[in-house]
């Protein structure tokens, strides 16, 4: 029999990237008084991993749990929530937990309206058939223009599709930094009226405890002492702890299970229950083996959900193993099987990632959402003590039905200053891109949307910052694929290449500091075909950055220390990808990454050049 359980809601918080959901989340924890009195809280508390605090956004998926009494009913409801990633890289994390809820908060920050990602997260919400909850955030911001923002927020549920009942949205106005919420622009002190709205507009959840047990496993964890959890929402029956179970495998494969250890959230918490009924969303822990998409259901008679369909891939690179003169040097784990294992374990949580392997044993192939997406995983295996060598990122391309060549498409969300957009337009017609839009913002900057080939875009991240001095901003999201776009100009720069290996001399870096941009300073190991910095020639310069000037006496010698260097340029994991050329890796390892030639060998790559220039005039 279908029941309602009016004592249950299941939440997800999405919106684009820093618009607030893990701060709203902080201040809904702190009013539920999940935390004690003198306990002291970090901000972004949902955001745990170093790599989402150090970057400042979400990555994961995480679910919490807050319990408030209705003040209808008197009734405590308790209330599953899911802070999502706004990152269009990150969809996936979102596009898998649209299975375990019923409706979503939809935040939008009052002064820059709905942006891409806004876009992408409610047209899963939609689809899904969820409602949604407007929560126009930031409206202590003093460019705050909540009705702007409100009228923008209500077309765009109109261009989605949304049905009569889903564009009847509830609008809830907050500050969520200050913990207010109210249902006009004058915000109370408190959450409470966010909390009504939610009781009142979130549908609980519609379930059949006396059916046989229904369980889509959504995502994983680890439990250092129970080994794998498996998260997920009931769908249907009951589970009780230690319970015989049946494992459905995407393969159609069914393996006997046992529910070992049974939790669910409360606050930040995993509190073990002995059972749990349809609709709340449970932690299962002792399933070794068990993977995302997955049914877990009742033995005598298992039935299988519909497994969790997310978006294809987009960018793919080749990770290899580390062949530089460096291997082996600062990694733990180095060999194609430590890689092997790393890559394919990935899988098990990062549901929109792709591993295949290649012809040769220490080469992979890696695909994912976006460079960042791909960026992330690279940074967590150099942390966890992995070196290897990774490849430029290039677009995934599809044959079309016709037999056409068909290549991704991105939506291109720009704003910059009126001193820059020439420049920007200039470069984004030169990578194959099509304006949209172009209209003047308040404050005198100028925004600018583009479809443009995600081929294009790969690399122009940092060209883009560097051409609007750093204070332009820059929001993509997946379009879908179009047919090929045509040729694309490369990097309009060439590398400096270190023509032996050696330990960087002032000396030599100072010969090559005239003519480049120099990634490294003195007294730096490097070795023969690494990049050492960045020229605007128009092809790669190679020189000896170990050279050292031969001293005849005292006074050349005092000469020789009054040499004074600019500092070299550092970049980051995400420049040193985008700088990435075609005949170039780069060397990741937990203490450093590094730009190399594929051919390191400066006589053998030049013999290869040489080649390729004669084959192209014969074209």
């Amino acid at each position: 029999m279908i029941t309602e359980r009016t004592d249950l809601r299941n939440i997800a918080i999405v919106a684009h990237v820093d618009h607030g959901k893990t701060t709203l989340v902080d201040a809904m924890l702190k009013q539920a008084r999940v935390f004690r009195e003198n306990q002291q809280v970090v901000e972004r508390v949902m955001d745990s991993n170093d790599l989402e605090r150090e970057r400042g956004i979400t990555i994961l998926a995480k679910n919490t749990a807050i319990s408030i009494p209705d003040p209808q009913t008197r009734q405590l409801v308790k209330i599953n929530i899911v802070d999502t990633p706004g990152h269009a890289d990150f969809g996936g994390e979102v596009e898998r937990v649209m299975n375990m809820v019923d409706g979503v908060l939809l935040l939008v920050d009052a002064a820059e309206g709905p942006m891409p990602q806004t876009r992408f997260v409610l047209k899963k919400a939609l689809q899904m058939g969820h409602r949604a909850i407007v929560v126009i955030n930031k409206m202590d911001r003093k460019d705050a223009e909540p009705d702007r923002t409100l009228n923008d927020t209500f077309d765009l549920f109109i261009e989605l599709g949304a049905d009569e009942h889903q564009a009847d949205f509830a609008v809830v106005y907050a500050n969520a930094v200050a913990g207010q919420a109210g249902l006009t622009k004058d915000l109370s002190p408190n959450l409470q009226p966010l909390f009504e709205a939610i009781l009142r507009q979130i549908p609980a959840p519609k379930v059949d405890v006396d059916a046989q047990l229904q369980l889509l496993v959504t995502n994983l964890g680890y439990d250092d002492y129970r080994g794998v959890t498996a998260v997920g929402r009931i769908f249907a029956g009951r589970i009780t702890s230690g319970q015989a179970l049946a494992r459905m495998k995407l393969d159609g494969q069914i393996l006997p299970e046992r529910a070992r250890y049974l939790y669910v959230h409360q606050g930040l918490e995993r509190v073990e229950v002995e059972h749990a009924e349809a609709g709340e969303i449970v932690a299962i822990a002792g399933l070794e083996g068990v993977e995302i998409g997955e049914t877990l259901a009742d033995p005598e008679n298992p039935v299988a959900l519909p497994p969790i369909r997310v978006e294809e891939p987009t960018v793919r690179m080749t990770f290899g193993v580390n062949t530089s003169p460096f291997s082996g040097r600062e990694g733990r784990w180095g060999t194609s099987r430590k890689l092997r294992e790393r890559l394919f374990e990935e899988l098990r949580n990062n549901v929109a990632l792709r591993v295949a392997e290649t012809e040769t044993a220490d080469t992979f192939l890696v695909s994912g959402r976006g460079e960042l997406h791909l960026a992330i995983l690279i940074e967590t295996m150099r942390r966890e003590g992995y070196e290897f060598q990774v490849s430029r990122p290039e677009a995934i391309l599809k044959t079309g039905e016709s037999g056409e060549l068909l290549e991704p498409f991105e939506e291109l969300h720009i704003e910059t200053s009126a001193e820059t957009v020439g420049t920007v337009v200039e470069m984004l017609g030169g990578r194959r891109g099509k304006m949209l839009d172009m209209y003047n913002l308040p404050d005198g900057s100028v925004h600018l949307t583009y479809l443009a080939p995600t081929r294009g875009l790969l690399g122009f991240r940092y060209q883009f910052l560097t051409a609007t001095r750093g204070m332009g901003v820059m929001n993509t999201i997946f379009h879908g694929y179009a047919p090929f776009a045509g040729v694309i100009s490369g990097r309009n720069t060439s590398s400096v290449v270190a023509w032996e290996s050696g330990v960087t001399s002032t000396y030599g870096l100072k010969n090559a500091e005239e003519r480049a941009t120099l990634f490294v300073g003195p007294g730096v190991e490097v070795y023969e075909g690494m990049v050492v910095g960045e020229t605007q020639r128009p092809e790669d310069l190679i020189v000896n950055v170990c050279k050292k000037k031969h001293l005849t006496n005292m006074r050349s010698s005092n000469k020789d220390i009054e040499i004074r260097l600019t500092p070299p340029r550092e970049m980051s994991l995400d420049e040193a990808i985008e700088y990435l050329g075609d005949d170039e890796l780069l060397e990741v390892t937990p203490v450093a990454f590094r730009i190399r030639k594929r051919i390191l060998d400066t006589e053998e790559r030049g013999k290869q050049n040489k080649k390729a220039k004669i084959g192209r005039a014969h074209v």
